[in-house]
């Protein structure tokens, strides 16, 4: 298996979870459907999906995680580090599109700077 293959697993892959999250944003959260639907029956599990990830949001759980997981993929050496900073693209992401951009974009702008910092091995 080659060193770069996560590489280019990560580039592929982000792009489509970004694409992912902005659907979750404007087809679900700011959907009018779903507005007036979850309006008339709130116990659908659609709605409480929705209700969740509106608390999510509030209470920016996605940019504190994508945060702590950028600051410690910082710190951390070798692999886990790597991977923590992974992590918190993955969290930073979607925190982005879900109107956390305060804390994720220092939480993605740390985490691209752990994954392209050289390894201290080589």
């Amino acid at each position: 298996m080659s060193h770069r293959l996560p590489v280019i697993l990560l580039l592929v892959l982000l792009p489509l979870w970004l694409a992912a999250s902005y659907g979750a944003r404007y087809g679900f959260m700011e959907d009018a459907q779903w507005v007036g639907l979850c309006a008339d029956e709130a116990s659908r599990w659609e709605c409480a999906v929705r209700s969740n990830l509106g608390l999510m949001i509030h209470f920016k759980v996605l940019g504190y995680g994508a945060l702590a997981a950028a600051i410690l993929g910082f710190v951390v050496p070798g692999r886990a580090g790597w991977w923590l900073a992974v992590l918190a693209l993955v969290l930073g992401f979607p925190a982005l599109a879900l109107y956390n951009t305060t804390l994720a974009v220092f939480a993605v702008v740390i985490a691209g700077m752990r994954l392209v910092r050289a390894s201290r091995s080589a």
